[in-house]
C-alpha cells in the first residue's frame, strides 16, 4: 500500500475495525518514512452477477430493479422502507449465495414471489399480477385461491369434482 503523501510502500497498520455493516474493514495506517497516517478500506470482491433474460440477453444484476418492483407492489401499504430494504437485501444475499455467475431472470422473479408471499399478501398479489401477466380475472382468482389454501405460488388449486 503506497502512502498517499510520499508514495513510500513501507507502512504499518495502527488500527483495524469493521465498517459498513461488517462488509468492509477500515484500517488506519502509518507511513514508516514520513510518519503521516492515512485510512484504507478493504472490501470483499463481489463476483459480477449477470441476469439471463427470457430472450437470452444478459445484463448486470441490479438490486434497484428488485427494490423498485417491491416498492410498487407495496404502494399504499403500511410497510416501512427499512423492511423493504431488508427484504431486498435478503433476496440479493440468497441469489449471491448460489455462487452462480449467471442467474435466469425467472429464478429471481420466483424468489421475489416466494419472499413476498410471507412478507405481505397484498404486495404478493400485486407483484404476481404483473410478474405472471394475469390476462383475465380467472388467473387472478386462481392465485388468490391457492394463496388462501396455503399452496405454493403458481400451483393450481384442485378443482372439485362435479356433482352427480
Amino acid at each position: 500500500m503506497k502512502c498517499p503523501y510520499c508514495k513510500n510502500t513501507s507502512n504499518r497498520v495502527v488500527d483495524s475495525r469493521t465498517a459498513e455493516d461488517g462488509t468492509s474493514i477500515r484500517r488506519r495506517r502509518e507511513c514508516m518514512k514520513c510518519g503521516r497516517r492515512f485510512t484504507t478500506y478493504e472490501v470483499i470482491e463481489k463476483l459480477p452477477l449477470m441476469v439471463v433474460k427470457h430472450d437470452g440477453r444478459r445484463e448486470a444484476f441490479d438490486r434497484e430493479k428488485i427494490r423498485q418492483g417491491i416498492i410498487r407492489s407495496c404502494e399504499k401499504r403500511n410497510i416501512s422502507m427499512e423492511r423493504i430494504n431488508t427484504l431486498v437485501h435478503d433476496i440479493e444475499i440468497e441469489i449471491r449465495n448460489t455462487m452462480e455467475q449467471e442467474v435466469p431472470s425467472s429464478e429471481i422473479g420466483e424468489l421475489v414471489m416466494k419472499k413476498l408471499r410471507d412478507f405481505d399478501g397484498v404486495a404478493y398479489i400485486r407483484f404476481a399480477s404483473v410478474y405472471r401477466k394475469f390476462d383475465d380475472i380467472g388467473n387472478f382468482l386462481e392465485e388468490l385461491k391457492a394463496m388462501q389454501e396455503g399452496k405454493p405460488e403458481g400451483e393450481k388449486p384442485e378443482t372439485e369434482p362435479a356433482a352427480k
